[in-house]
């Protein structure tokens, strides 16, 4: 039991600790907002759907995912095309000045951007049902709901955790430099990711 809890938790924190556009927005949203309490919806939306993508996960539906050719092929596709815009959205945005580069969505565009960004980005659905999937394999029962409800654990764990670091670096980062040059950082990583979903995809081609 103990095992299958630690697996869950480091398994998780491997997949959900790299920079990208899912982190970056919570960590926007926390810096953006006044008071924490209202970026809740953004740290809620994507605990949510890394819920219901682990969920699937552990259900078999990685097991449908990879038995389809193409339908792996179009999630790269889609993955190199969303990857490509938001890694530009974001690199513009932290281009400007000011506070310009904060922007406090209200609750509606928060769980829809939160959604997008956690349900439209097949990189993560590929990690999440790619890895996780798989690795639930080794678990039933008792231990397998253990090493789901840590994965999950993980994911809004995380997600307030960025939200309470950008309300902290927002606070003292008044003229917005800090958060521009993490934001380019995330831009460039963002980018990478779209030039490995390419690649991924010519290979399969």
């Amino acid at each position: 039991m103990l095992a299958a809890l630690i697996h869950g938790i480091v398994l998780a924190f491997g997949l959900i600790l790299p920079l990208g556009v899912q982190n970056v927005f919570i960590f926007n949203q926390g810096a953006a907002h006044r008071r924490l309490s209202r970026a809740l919806p953004a740290v809620i939306t994507a605990g949510v759907c890394d819920m219901l993508l682990i969920l699937l996960a552990v259900t078999g539906v990685s097991l449908i995912v990879f038995s389809f050719a193409w339908l792996k092929n179009l999630i790269f596709l889609v993955g190199f095309v969303f990857m490509v815009y938001m890694g530009w959205s974001i690199f513009r945005s932290a281009s400007g000045t000011g506070e310009g580069r904060r922007e406090a969505l209200t609750t509606k565009e928060q769980i829809l951007f939160a959604a997008s960004v956690s349900l439209l980005n097949p990189h993560a659905i590929l990690d999440l049902i790619g890895v996780i999937g798989p690795s639930s394999l080794a678990y039933e029962g008792n231990r397998l709901i253990v090493f789901t409800a840590a994965c999950i654990g993980v994911s809004f764990v995380w997600f307030f955790g960025l939200a309470i670091a950008g309300r902290l670096i927002g606070g003292f980062d008044t003229d917005g430099n800090l958060i521009r040059r993490l934001n380019q950082l995330s831009a460039l990583i963002i980018w990478g990711i779209a030039v490995y979903l390419g690649i991924q995809l010519m290979e399969s081609v």
